[in-house]
């Protein structure tokens, strides 16, 4: 596409539209990267200013990203993961036509860890410990790290690895989980999550804390998880009834 100079629409307007046209039309995948400065001036016939105000419109609108040392590269699709939902993180994100994949990197009956323990009724001293690592397109996006009722230790790891923690206790221990407890909120990442997650020590992450209930009100499971949060929106939909309090 030639850019217009007369038009009223300035040539950076016109960039970034054309720009954001072509990631549409999946011109830059499969690698999602752009070209680069000098090879998009020269392409347009416009000066690197030009070239940056467009990237820079692009970028605040997430439609692009920008990485030290790498270039410019098309944004992937941000994934949705409601809060008022009783629906586990994997299934959540396959359910929106990702290509997700979680590795269990860790099972093992132990103590409830200190991060965990006030879920769990004073007489529940140990846990099936779980950890998950959820990958999207081969990235991983999320931690998991789980604590469920000792009585999970029927679970194989086998079983464990190709199931979700909702479909495990449901599914195969059969209970019944009635409600869960949910918050959010933001950390920079320590060392150990940040090595697992691919990230810079000390990048932001959000930190959602769940804990789920049996009809006795029993707690039956509890995970913290660290995700990335340039890939997720964690959303709730207020129903009809919901009115503001003053």
């Amino acid at each position: 596409m030639t850019l217009v100079r007369d038009d009223t629409t300035s040539l950076y307007e016109q960039l970034a539209t054309t720009l954001h046209d072509e990631i549409e039309h999946g011109v830059y995948e499969p690698s999602g990267k752009l070209p680069s400065e000098a090879q998009l001036s020269e392409r347009f016939q416009v000066s690197r200013v030009t070239v940056r105000l467009a990237l820079d419109r692009l970028s605040d609108a997430r439609i692009v990203e920008r990485k030290q040392g790498k270039g410019t590269f098309a944004a992937k699709p941000r994934l949705r993961h409601r809060l008022d939902v009783l629906r586990g993180l994997h299934d959540s994100i396959a359910g929106q036509g990702a290509r997700a994949r979680m590795a269990l990197l860790r099972m093992e009956v132990c103590d409830v860890p200190p991060g965990l323990r006030h879920a769990f009724a004073a007489d529940v001293p140990r846990c099936v410990y779980l950890e998950r690592l959820h990958r999207v397109d081969d990235e991983p996006v999320a931690l998991a790290q789980t604590c469920l009722l000792p009585d999970a230790s029927s679970v194989t790891f086998e079983q464990a690895e190709r199931m979700s923690t909702y479909e495990v206790l449901e599914g195969l221990l059969g209970w019944r989980i009635t409600d869960a407890d949910m918050s959010v909120t933001a950390v920079a990442a320590p060392d150990d999550i940040a090595t697992r997650l691919e990230t810079g020590k000390q990048a932001p992450l959000l930190v959602l804390r769940r804990t789920s209930r049996l009809a006795d009100g029993r707690t039956c499971e509890s995970t913290v998880f660290h995700i990335r949060p340039e890939r997720f929106d964690l959303v709730v939909r207020s129903g009809v009834e919901a009115r503001f309090v003053g």
